[in-house]
């Protein structure tokens, strides 16, 4: 029987997740607070310009790949995908960086130069992260997070250790250059913790990086949004924005219908891929399942400072994704998670898009995405943005040899402030729950809630976590547990 099935937001878990469920049959609505789709990952358009707002970086085409797959498509049906040679480029100094190019081979090669002997250790390493690759992948991370009976496998049990062990204490086993190690740790930060609180078993994030590549969606990511949205509707989703949501109303124990701009709308099933805390505050008190403090207690993914630039001028000595380790990793780290504050002397991330895409900067232009991780929940007001802004324009300048501060054209910034106000995001977070061992698969917020009958959750604070593959993972997994809740 046909279901009327309200998503509350519109990225990548909401929109994975509609399709699914329209495919089947049923009657989907998707309601926005933007005026545009996307959630994070929505796009800025500036005087010519075009700066993907969240994520930049497409990895796990293979997941991509699955998804379209489940509805006889490819990806190439709705955006065009370029594989990137360099992958980054890692600064460690003035004019002094790695770079990482599209095979094995050349990253051995690299590691080779950087410390002899270092290929030998890498190749090991790598074979490990892909069988953790093949495992995780391919099958832990599609099971719904129910029972710590899904982790319970042949595979698993033989890699039982690296459950307890930790992505640090890895390669600082294998590795002792610093270079080599910050770069074998760095993938590992999109699952949004310090790699020494990253159980082993996630090296997967070494074999995405290293193994597979990393790519580019002509337009930008928003392009993967659109070719999602595009299949959405063809299967009979229907997308409303500017709608938000004031709350979940329960009728006798089951979400019956939400609270919109004031009008109430009736729903067999609500399915939010919103911040999972924001969607329980949209309950009666006596509906929500995690208490304030459990949210307090749990370890989250850093937030970020980001700066949209267009500059009047093309960029020398940069790649289009660029990451400047040229300060202390471990103090930075420290004053994300141990001890809270902004940051003395900050890493920070630099995309240039149109060294790859000339369609998202006018000719002879560039179009620069800069971040700085961040805590969440620290004091954001516009005098802080602009000092950070200014040391790390200061030392980009210094490190790549060239003057560009005198070339913007306009600068657009987001944070902690704006991920609260835009995506009513829990403490201005960026990526979510982070993926540490006690809040690894059945161990995070539940995709069905505990107390509401039809009443489910998807996205990067629930099962399997942050990051954009997880989010279409996610939306999959929370559409097969409404399937079956709506043929009981």
């Amino acid at each position: 029987m046909k279901k009327n099935i309200a998503v509350i937001g519109s990225g990548f878990s909401s929109l994975a997740a509609s399709c699914y469920l329209a495919g089947t049959g049923n009657n989907v609505t998707i309601y926005e607070k933007n005026e545009t789709i996307g959630g994070r990952a929505r796009q800025f358009k500036k005087d010519g310009f075009t700066f993907d707002m969240g994520p930049t970086w497409y990895w796990m085409p293979d997941v991509f790949e699955r998804f379209f797959e489940d509805f006889g498509k490819i990806p190439s049906n709705f955006y065009e995908l370029e594989k990137l040679n360099p992958a980054y480029r890692v600064y460690f100094g003035v004019n002094d960086f790695i770079t990482i190019e599209d095979t094995l081979e050349k990253i051995c090669t690299a590691f080779e130069n950087e410390e002899p002997g270092s290929s030998i250790k890498l190749r090991k390493f790598m074979a490990q992260a892909m069988d953790n690759y093949n495992i995780a992948i391919k099958d832990l991370v599609y099971r719904p997070g129910v029972s710590p009976v899904e982790l319970v496998t042949i595979a698993t049990m033989k890699k039982i250790g690296q459950f307890f062990s930790t992505i640090s204490k890895d390669v600082r086993r294998e590795f002792t250059n610093p270079r080599l190690i910050s770069i074998l740790e760095f993938p590992v930060l999109f699952l949004g913790a310090k790699p020494s609180n990253t159980p082993s078993f996630y090296s997967f994030m070494n074999y995405a990086d290293f193994g597979l590549g990393t790519f580019h969606p002509k337009k930008g990511m928003y392009s993967v949004i659109e070719g999602i949205k595009t299949l959405a509707e063809k299967l009979g989703v229907t997308i409303k924005t500017n709608q938000n949501v004031e709350k979940i109303i329960v009728t006798n124990g089951k979400a019956s219908a939400l609270q919109i701009n004031g009008e109430k709308i009736k729903a067999d099933v609500v399915l939010s891929g919103a911040d999972y805390h924001h969607t329980e505050t949209l309950l009666d008190k006596k509906f929500r399942q995690y208490t304030e403090n459990f949210w307090k207690k749990k370890t989250f993914a850093p937030s970020a400072l980001l700066f949209y630039v267009a500059f009047d001028k093309k960029i020398k000595n940069v790649d289009h994704h660029t990451l400047f380790f040229d300060v202390d990793f471990e103090k930075h780290s420290q004053q994300i998670y141990d001890v809270p504050q902004w940051p003395e002397e900050p890493l920070f991330y630099a995309s240039f898009p149109s060294q790859t895409d000339k369609s998202v900067a006018p000719e002879g232009k560039e179009a620069g995405i800069f971040l700085i991780p961040l805590a969440p929940g620290l004091d954001d007001i516009p005098e802080i943005r602009e000092e950070y802004f200014e040391k790390i324009m200061e030392r980009f300048e210094k490190t790549i040899n060239q003057e560009v501060k005198k070339y913007i054209i306009f600068k657009e910034s987001f944070c902690i402030n704006n991920f609260i106000s835009d995506y009513n995001s829990y403490k201005g977070n960026a990526y979510g729950l982070a993926n540490t061992l006690m809040q690894t698969a059945f161990l995070r917020p539940k995709l069905k809630s505990k107390k509401v009958k039809n009443l489910f959750f998807a996205g990067q604070l629930t099962v399997p976590g942050p990051g954009v593959p997880p989010a279409l993972i996610s939306g999959k997994l929370v559409a097969g547990l409404i399937e079956k809740e709506i043929k009981q």
